[in-house]
Parts: C-alpha cells; structure tokens; sequence
C-alpha cells in the first residue's frame, strides 16, 4: 500500500539509507518507500539516478545539498503540509550523519510532520564493525577541519579521549592525517578503510606509522574512514607535554589565557589553575623572546 503521511493533511518525511558502495546493500522496505513516495530529495540527483535506474524506480527527483539546503528545506516543509510524502537521501549511507539534513529534520519536527527513520548502510558501522578495535565504546568525530593548524588543534583536544576515534576523511588529505595523528597520539594502532563495500575495498590495520607507509608513493583514491586506538592512560609524561603544545597554540591564535587555560584544562585532564598558570609562562617566555 502506499506511503502514508502523518494525518489528514500533511506527508511524511523519510530518511532514508542507501548503500555506501555495493548496490545490493540496500533494504527492502527502503527500495518500497523509494518507489511510494511523491519526491526524493537527493544530495546528487546524478548519483542518486543511477540507483534509482538499477531498481527501476521513477520517483521524481529533487537536489538537497550543503549549498542549498538552508533555502530548500523550507520550501520542502511547504510540500510535506501540502500532504506530500518526501524521502531524503545522501550520496552514500545514512542521511544527516556528516551529511545534510538537519535543517529539513529540523523544520519537519517543529512543523509536527512525522519523520521516519528507514535504516540500513552507513560507512561509520561498517568500519566498526571489522576494525578490530573496541565497540562498545566509541566516539564519532566526522570530518577533521582541512586546515593544517586547525586541524592539528582538534587532535590535540582530542588525545587524551580513552574510546577509540573515528573520523571521516578525503583522500587527498588522508596521508597528512596520519601524519599529524602519529605526531599527537604516539604510534597507536588505526584502522583505515577505503572503498568499503566496493571492487576495490580496502582495509589496513597496524600502527599508525605502518599504515601511513602503505600509504606512500601511490595514490589514494575513493571514499576514506579510519578509526584510532584510544589513549591507554599509560603515558604519565604526556598530558603535561600535550597540555603546553596546546596553550602555544591557542596563545598563538590570539586566545585569552583564561579562555586557553578552559581548554586546556578540559582536553588534557588537568586543574584549571595549573592550565591558567601555564597560559602564563608561556607567555611570559614569549614576551621575553621576542624582545630578546
């Protein structure tokens, strides 16, 4: 039967998995709720078309993507009280998981629109789920800033989380990764895939440093994830090292030293008063260099 909405007037909002590689991967209910509703908002109309074309599926086509959805979710939101039914999907996996969505979810929820999860792949637990690495416990931390420098501020917050880590990545950035995860957490064990559930999938395991090295002189292609060994506690010199690397940091981007020593104190585990004081040496010995 078809896809019914949430009353007499307004439609239902589906959120909908689709698969991340491998074209079979993709449930039934999913392939019925596709064929059912009366529009797909898709995040690549040209990518989404392709599955579409695979399983014979009509559905008119809409664009949703990063770039539009601050005005299309409204006008979407008319079409849902309109007492159409509308599925929204990504390129790839689980919609609204570093993908976009919120906004429409968002204004689907306010509006009193029923919205209806419809899951199945997302690239986040499928690596979990062969990382070989703890998964009781996680934490999801999606795409690293592209920036050097910013980059390298977030792992910094990061390195002393005990859940192993995982994040998002592009594959043009993924050997600097690496290499500023190496030079923050030590050479802890990761796990990286690329192209999961695709001809070409591909999964390594190790220290970072071996991994990174499999890495070199060849290129990186396709769709990119990795998890990392969280921190084992066992480093009693680190936290005091790490916690000044990231004061010369923040103090380096022009941060207050009390907003520095919150922080600090919060990424590395130590008294605020101590991170404060810190803040303050170091400026201190900045001062003095530079007039030196």
């Amino acid at each position: 039967m078809p896809a019914t909405g949430a009353g007499d007037v307004a439609g239902t909002l589906y959120i909908v998995a689709t698969p991340i590689g491998n074209l079979e991967d993709i449930t039934l209910r999913a392939l019925r709720i596709l064929k059912e509703v009366d529009l797909i908002a898709a995040e690549d109309t040209r990518h989404t078309r392709k599955l579409l074309t695979h399983y014979g599926i009509t559905t008119p086509l809409t664009s949703y993507h990063d770039h539009s959805e601050s005005t299309k979710a409204p006008a979407l939101i008319e079409t849902l009280l309109a007492g159409k039914n509308i599925a929204l999907v990504s390129d790839a996996g689980t919609p609204c998981i570093s993908d976009p969505g919120y906004r429409l979810v968002k204004g689907a929820a306010e509006a009193d629109i029923s919205v209806v999860p419809i899951p199945g792949p997302s690239m986040l637990t499928t690596l979990m789920s062969v990382g070989g690495l703890p998964t009781d416990r996680f934490a999801f931390e999606g795409f690293l800033p592209a920036k050097k420098g910013q980059r390298q501020r977030a792992l910094r917050e990061l390195c002393h989380e005990k859940r192993p880590l995982i994040f998002y990545e592009s594959p043009h950035r993924l050997l600097s990764t690496l290499a500023d995860l190496a030079h923050i957490f030590g050479d802890r064990r990761v796990v990286v895939g690329r192209e999961l559930t695709k001809q070409f999938e591909e999964l390594l395991r190790g220290p970072i440093s071996t991994v990174c090295s499999a890495f070199h002189n060849r290129p990186v292609k396709g769709e990119v994830a990795l998890v990392v060994e969280g921190w084992d506690g066992k480093d009693g010199d680190a936290p005091a090292q790490s916690a000044a690397e990231l004061m010369r940091q923040l103090l380096a981007d022009g941060v207050g030293v009390k907003e520095a020593a919150r922080v600090v104190s919060e990424a590395c585990h130590i008294p605020k008063r101590d991170a404060y004081a810190l803040g303050v040496r170091i400026k201190a010995d900045s001062r003095i260099d530079h007039h030196g």
